[in-house]
């Protein structure tokens, strides 16, 4: 049987900055909703404030509406708590508490290009071993974008997330869900997973845009599919954290479209 064949898009630098508009109104939102979290607010609420903000900007969800296997999805973000690991829908008795964390997952479009970007917030106060669990999963997405240079390979990507997930400790690497490429779709070809031999897979060229998304758990790596076709969780019950940046692949180096300042002095720190 012969393999489907990957349909890459590459954008002109004149693309990438309309991909920037729609970048920036993600990391805004994610931003704005972010500083809402706190105990007693339900992750609907959450929610109504991503819409309301991405629509009097001018953009559209990107989420809404998507396929699935049950239902199309029905809501602005994913709102993904504690053992939830990516994709579960906002609901209003869903209300978080004292020590819970959430994976907040947003998308919009603006003039026909996606954004696309993620981060786990503690809710009030959280375990040393839990923090810690953010700090390394987002210290991960980082190094994978610091990867995505002009001439590398696409695992170079999943090589950076893994390596750096491994010398800080025993946690489990998320496999079946990862990154992909973003642009005039929200979910393009390539598939980029977050584990990875270095210098293999795609060869990376000026003009693909990707969104690089590392999901770690406490515990095993393993995950469950809830019967709503949509949420996954840990099969252990143990906490998971999920990071997510869209980035541009340039001759300059990776821009973070999703970063209000573009990733710029962050990135500047690892390719030192």
């Amino acid at each position: 049987m012969f393999g489907r064949r990957m349909r890459i898009q590459v954008k002109t630098p004149e693309q990438i900055e309309l991909m920037r508009v729609a970048g920036r109104l993600v990391g805004e939102t994610l931003e704005l909703v972010a500083e809402a979290v706190k105990p007693g607010v339900s992750t609907l609420d959450l929610d109504r404030i991503a819409e309301e903000n991405i629509r009097s900007q001018g953009g559209i969800p990107s989420f809404i509406g998507v396929p699935g296997p049950v239902t199309a999805f029905p809501a602005t973000l994913c709102t993904s708590v504690n053992e939830e690991i990516v994709h579960c829908i906002p609901r209003a008795d869903k209300v978080l508490r004292d020590g819970d964390i959430v994976s907040i997952d947003c998308g919009a479009i603006v003039e026909g290009w996606h954004g696309d970007a993620a981060v786990t917030v503690a809710v009030g106060e959280v375990s040393e071993a839990v923090q810690k669990l953010l700090d390394v999963t987002d210290e991960s997405l980082w190094r994978g974008m610091a990867a995505a240079q002009v001439g590398g390979h696409l695992n170079d990507i999943g090589h950076a997330v893994e390596s750096y997930v491994r010398s800080q400790g025993s946690y489990g690497i998320v496999e079946g869900y990862g990154g992909h490429g973003i642009g005039t779709e929200m979910h393009m070809d390539p598939f980029i997973p977050n584990v990875g031999k270095a210098g293999t897979g795609l060869k990376l060229r000026a003009g693909l845009v990707f969104a690089i998304e590392p999901m770690v758990n406490l515990g095993s790596p393993g995950t469950d599919e809830l019967e709503d076709g949509w949420t996954v969780v840990t099969d252990d019950g143990r906490y998971s954290a999920h990071f997510e940046h869209t980035v541009a692949i340039t001759e300059e180096g990776p821009q973070v479209l999703t970063a209000l300042d573009g990733g710029a002095a962050r990135l500047a720190s690892l390719l030192k």
